[in-house]
Protein backbone atom coordinates (compact mmCIF):
# COMPACT_ATOMS: atom_id res chain seq x y z
CA UNK A 1 0.00 0.00 0.00
CA UNK A 2 2.57 2.75 1.20
CA UNK A 3 4.59 1.93 -2.28
CA UNK A 4 1.82 3.14 -3.91
CA UNK A 5 1.12 6.24 -2.37
CA UNK A 6 3.30 9.43 -3.21
CA UNK A 7 3.86 12.86 -2.41
CA UNK A 8 4.30 16.07 -5.20
CA UNK A 9 7.81 16.48 -4.17
CA UNK A 10 10.95 14.71 -3.59
CA UNK A 11 11.43 11.48 -2.00
CA UNK A 12 14.47 12.17 0.26
CA UNK A 13 15.10 8.49 0.54
CA UNK A 14 16.48 8.82 -3.36
CA UNK A 15 19.01 11.24 -1.64
CA UNK A 16 19.91 8.85 1.01
CA UNK A 17 20.02 6.23 -1.05
CA UNK A 18 22.47 8.03 -3.52
CA UNK A 19 25.02 9.63 -0.65
CA UNK A 20 25.50 5.68 0.40
CA UNK A 21 26.27 4.58 -2.73
CA UNK A 22 23.43 2.13 -2.48
CA UNK A 23 20.07 1.25 -4.57
CA UNK A 24 18.33 3.87 -6.06
CA UNK A 25 21.32 6.39 -6.40
CA UNK A 26 20.17 6.74 -10.23
CA UNK A 27 16.95 7.85 -8.94
CA UNK A 28 18.74 10.54 -6.60
CA UNK A 29 19.14 13.06 -10.05
CA UNK A 30 15.44 12.66 -11.45
CA UNK A 31 14.00 15.18 -9.43
CA UNK A 32 13.83 18.93 -10.30
CA UNK A 33 16.49 20.05 -8.05
CA UNK A 34 19.39 18.81 -9.95
CA UNK A 35 21.75 15.50 -9.72
CA UNK A 36 23.28 16.55 -5.75
CA UNK A 37 23.35 14.63 -2.61
CA UNK A 38 23.33 18.15 -0.58
CA UNK A 39 22.98 21.93 -1.80
CA UNK A 40 24.94 23.52 1.13
CA UNK A 41 27.64 21.47 2.72
CA UNK A 42 29.45 22.74 5.37
CA UNK A 43 32.75 23.87 4.48
CA UNK A 44 35.67 21.85 6.63
CA UNK A 45 36.96 23.36 9.73
CA UNK A 46 40.59 24.51 10.05
CA UNK A 47 42.92 24.95 12.97
CA UNK A 48 44.09 28.24 13.67
CA UNK A 49 47.64 28.65 12.74
CA UNK A 50 47.76 32.12 12.84
CA UNK A 51 48.16 35.07 9.99
CA UNK A 52 45.08 34.10 7.76
CA UNK A 53 43.89 30.62 8.88
CA UNK A 54 43.36 32.66 12.26
CA UNK A 55 41.49 35.52 10.63
CA UNK A 56 39.79 32.81 8.77
CA UNK A 57 38.89 30.85 12.01
CA UNK A 58 37.70 33.82 13.92
CA UNK A 59 34.93 34.53 10.90
CA UNK A 60 33.80 30.95 11.17
CA UNK A 61 33.35 31.54 14.87
CA UNK A 62 31.48 34.67 14.00
CA UNK A 63 29.59 33.55 11.35
CA UNK A 64 28.68 29.89 11.95
CA UNK A 65 26.19 30.18 15.23
CA UNK A 66 26.61 26.56 15.79
CA UNK A 67 30.59 26.44 16.06
CA UNK A 68 30.84 29.84 17.60
CA UNK A 69 28.18 28.59 20.46
CA UNK A 70 30.35 25.70 20.96
CA UNK A 71 33.34 27.24 21.47
CA UNK A 72 32.26 29.85 23.71
CA UNK A 73 30.92 26.91 25.75
CA UNK A 74 34.64 25.06 25.10
CA UNK A 75 36.84 27.74 25.57
CA UNK A 76 35.59 28.10 29.49
CA UNK A 77 36.00 23.92 29.96
CA UNK A 78 38.95 22.73 27.94
CA UNK A 79 41.81 25.04 29.75
CA UNK A 80 40.84 23.32 33.08
CA UNK A 81 41.91 20.11 31.52
CA UNK A 82 44.55 17.66 33.17
CA UNK A 83 46.02 14.81 31.95
CA UNK A 84 45.25 13.14 28.54
CA UNK A 85 42.78 14.21 26.05
CA UNK A 86 40.84 11.60 23.64
CA UNK A 87 39.38 13.64 21.04
CA UNK A 88 37.03 11.30 19.64
CA UNK A 89 35.57 12.70 16.16
CA UNK A 90 38.51 15.14 16.20
CA UNK A 91 38.16 15.86 12.34
CA UNK A 92 40.92 18.89 11.67
CA UNK A 93 41.06 19.01 15.76
CA UNK A 94 39.94 22.80 16.07
CA UNK A 95 39.17 23.11 19.97
CA UNK A 96 42.76 21.79 20.44
CA UNK A 97 44.09 25.09 20.99
CA UNK A 98 42.00 25.92 23.86
CA UNK A 99 43.96 22.96 25.99
CA UNK A 100 47.26 23.49 28.15
CA UNK A 101 50.05 22.60 26.65
CA UNK A 102 50.79 20.40 29.42
CA UNK A 103 47.72 18.41 27.85
CA UNK A 104 48.43 14.85 26.64
CA UNK A 105 46.34 15.26 23.58
CA UNK A 106 44.82 12.31 21.03
CA UNK A 107 42.76 12.92 18.23
CA UNK A 108 40.77 9.64 16.86
CA UNK A 109 38.41 9.44 14.03
CA UNK A 110 37.32 6.61 11.87
CA UNK A 111 39.31 5.76 8.03
CA UNK A 112 36.63 6.77 6.23
CA UNK A 113 36.28 10.71 7.58
CA UNK A 114 38.11 11.92 4.56
CA UNK A 115 35.54 10.41 2.18
CA UNK A 116 32.54 11.18 4.57
CA UNK A 117 33.93 14.53 6.13
CA UNK A 118 36.09 16.33 4.46
CA UNK A 119 39.32 15.45 7.01
CA UNK A 120 42.52 13.67 7.27
CA UNK A 121 44.48 15.47 9.98
CA UNK A 122 48.13 13.97 10.66
CA UNK A 123 48.65 12.43 14.37
CA UNK A 124 44.88 11.24 14.60
CA UNK A 125 44.83 7.53 15.35
CA UNK A 126 41.72 6.29 12.23
CA UNK A 127 40.12 3.25 12.85
CA UNK A 128 37.29 1.00 11.51
CA UNK A 129 34.10 -0.59 13.17
CA UNK A 130 33.13 0.18 16.85
CA UNK A 131 35.84 -0.21 19.08
CA UNK A 132 38.09 3.00 20.04
CA UNK A 133 41.62 2.63 19.34
CA UNK A 134 42.83 3.29 22.85
CA UNK A 135 43.26 1.71 26.26
CA UNK A 136 40.89 1.11 28.78
CA UNK A 137 40.53 4.20 31.17
CA UNK A 138 43.45 6.24 28.84
CA UNK A 139 41.67 9.32 29.24
CA UNK A 140 41.15 12.17 32.29
CA UNK A 141 38.44 13.82 29.60
CA UNK A 142 36.77 12.49 27.00
CA UNK A 143 35.73 15.21 24.26
CA UNK A 144 33.61 14.38 21.60
CA UNK A 145 32.00 17.36 19.87
CA UNK A 146 29.29 17.36 17.04
CA UNK A 147 30.30 13.28 16.49
CA UNK A 148 27.04 11.60 17.83
CA UNK A 149 24.37 12.61 15.23
CA UNK A 150 26.80 10.62 12.99
CA UNK A 151 27.16 7.23 14.50
CA UNK A 152 24.48 4.56 13.69
CA UNK A 153 25.04 2.74 17.29
CA UNK A 154 25.24 5.14 19.73
CA UNK A 155 24.81 3.01 22.87
CA UNK A 156 28.03 0.94 21.72
CA UNK A 157 29.79 4.33 20.36
CA UNK A 158 28.70 5.96 24.49
CA UNK A 159 29.93 2.69 26.29
CA UNK A 160 33.01 3.24 24.23
CA UNK A 161 33.66 6.32 25.74
CA UNK A 162 32.71 5.45 29.05
CA UNK A 163 35.50 2.75 28.49
CA UNK A 164 37.80 5.34 27.66
CA UNK A 165 37.21 7.73 30.87
CA UNK A 166 39.17 6.83 33.66
CA UNK A 167 37.90 6.96 37.32
CA UNK A 168 36.88 10.01 38.07
CA UNK A 169 37.46 11.67 34.79
CA UNK A 170 34.92 13.77 32.67
CA UNK A 171 33.05 13.70 29.49
CA UNK A 172 32.50 16.56 27.53
CA UNK A 173 30.00 16.31 24.32
CA UNK A 174 28.17 18.79 22.55
CA UNK A 175 25.56 17.75 19.81
CA UNK A 176 23.18 19.95 17.42
CA UNK A 177 19.40 20.51 17.97
CA UNK A 178 18.15 22.84 15.50
CA UNK A 179 20.59 22.43 13.02
CA UNK A 180 19.77 21.68 9.26
CA UNK A 181 20.30 17.97 7.75
CA UNK A 182 24.04 17.98 6.92
CA UNK A 183 26.60 15.65 5.31
CA UNK A 184 24.19 14.05 3.66
CA UNK A 185 23.50 10.74 4.78
CA UNK A 186 25.64 10.28 7.59
CA UNK A 187 23.59 12.36 9.90
CA UNK A 188 20.78 10.41 11.41
CA UNK A 189 19.64 11.93 15.13
CA UNK A 190 18.75 14.87 16.87
CA UNK A 191 19.15 14.44 20.92
CA UNK A 192 16.69 16.29 23.40
CA UNK A 193 18.40 16.69 27.20
CA UNK A 194 15.38 13.56 27.96
CA UNK A 195 17.31 11.39 25.47
CA UNK A 196 20.70 12.07 26.11
CA UNK A 197 19.97 11.71 30.10
CA UNK A 198 18.59 8.13 29.11
CA UNK A 199 21.45 7.15 26.18
CA UNK A 200 24.62 8.47 28.65
CA UNK A 201 23.02 6.87 32.06
CA UNK A 202 22.72 3.70 29.92
CA UNK A 203 25.86 3.73 29.00
CA UNK A 204 27.25 3.80 32.70
CA UNK A 205 27.72 7.91 33.27
CA UNK A 206 26.73 9.59 36.09
CA UNK A 207 26.21 13.25 37.17
CA UNK A 208 25.08 14.05 33.87
CA UNK A 209 25.01 17.77 33.13
CA UNK A 210 22.88 19.34 30.19
CA UNK A 211 23.28 23.18 28.87
CA UNK A 212 21.57 24.89 25.54
CA UNK A 213 23.74 26.90 23.18
CA UNK A 214 21.20 30.22 22.85
CA UNK A 215 17.71 30.27 22.87
CA UNK A 216 15.20 31.14 20.08
CA UNK A 217 17.23 34.60 19.11
CA UNK A 218 20.19 32.36 17.76
CA UNK A 219 17.95 29.82 16.28
CA UNK A 220 16.24 32.17 14.47
CA UNK A 221 18.88 33.46 12.97
CA UNK A 222 20.77 30.77 12.37
CA UNK A 223 17.92 30.00 9.82
CA UNK A 224 18.21 33.01 8.31
CA UNK A 225 22.22 32.41 7.45
CA UNK A 226 21.64 28.99 6.56
CA UNK A 227 18.91 30.31 3.88
CA UNK A 228 21.52 32.93 2.77
CA UNK A 229 24.35 30.21 2.42
CA UNK A 230 21.97 27.97 0.67
CA UNK A 231 20.98 30.86 -1.48
CA UNK A 232 24.67 32.07 -2.43
CA UNK A 233 26.00 28.29 -2.86
CA UNK A 234 22.92 28.15 -6.02
CA UNK A 235 20.32 26.75 -3.43
CA UNK A 236 21.27 23.00 -5.22
CA UNK A 237 19.76 24.21 -8.72
CA UNK A 238 22.13 24.28 -12.14
CA UNK A 239 22.11 27.20 -14.72
CA UNK A 240 19.57 30.18 -14.74
CA UNK A 241 18.05 29.07 -11.47
CA UNK A 242 21.36 28.84 -9.80
CA UNK A 243 22.29 32.03 -10.78
CA UNK A 244 19.27 33.27 -9.61
CA UNK A 245 19.06 32.12 -6.72
CA UNK A 246 23.10 33.73 -5.82
CA UNK A 247 21.96 37.13 -6.91
CA UNK A 248 19.36 36.41 -4.41
CA UNK A 249 21.74 35.31 -1.67
CA UNK A 250 23.65 38.43 -2.40
CA UNK A 251 20.85 40.99 -1.97
CA UNK A 252 20.27 39.30 1.13
CA UNK A 253 23.68 39.69 2.62
CA UNK A 254 22.89 42.79 4.39
CA UNK A 255 19.89 40.62 6.23
CA UNK A 256 22.65 37.79 6.84
CA UNK A 257 24.93 40.81 8.14
CA UNK A 258 22.27 42.03 11.38
CA UNK A 259 21.38 38.05 11.39
CA UNK A 260 25.41 37.05 12.25
CA UNK A 261 25.31 39.95 14.77
CA UNK A 262 22.13 39.38 16.43
CA UNK A 263 22.49 35.40 16.48
CA UNK A 264 26.27 36.15 18.73
CA UNK A 265 24.10 38.33 21.03
CA UNK A 266 21.53 34.87 21.32
CA UNK A 267 24.00 33.20 21.59
CA UNK A 268 25.38 34.97 25.61
CA UNK A 269 21.31 35.58 26.44
CA UNK A 270 20.38 31.79 26.74
CA UNK A 271 16.59 31.49 26.26
CA UNK A 272 14.47 28.87 26.68
CA UNK A 273 16.20 25.17 26.29
CA UNK A 274 13.47 23.95 24.30
CA UNK A 275 14.58 25.89 20.85
CA UNK A 276 18.00 26.14 21.25
CA UNK A 277 21.17 25.44 18.69
CA UNK A 278 22.23 22.78 20.75
CA UNK A 279 23.48 21.22 23.81
CA UNK A 280 27.19 20.89 26.09
CA UNK A 281 26.85 17.90 28.12
CA UNK A 282 29.08 17.14 31.14
CA UNK A 283 29.19 13.56 32.44
CA UNK A 284 31.22 11.29 34.68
Amino acid sequence: MVAEWSLPREDLCLRVRAGSGGAGSAGAGSNDRGDRVEAFRPPPHERSAGGLSGLRVRLRRFADLQFGSIWRDLERLLPQVEGTLIDVGAGAQPFRDLLPPTVRYIAVDIDEAERRFGYRTPGTRYFHGEVLPVEDGEANTVLCTETLEHVRGTAQFLGELRRALAPGGLLVLTVPFAARWHFVPEDFWRFTPSGLVHLLTGAGFRDVRVYARGGALAVACYKVLGLVFLMLAGGGRRGIGGWVSRAAGVALLPVGAVAVVLGNAGIRVVGAAEDTLGYTVLAC
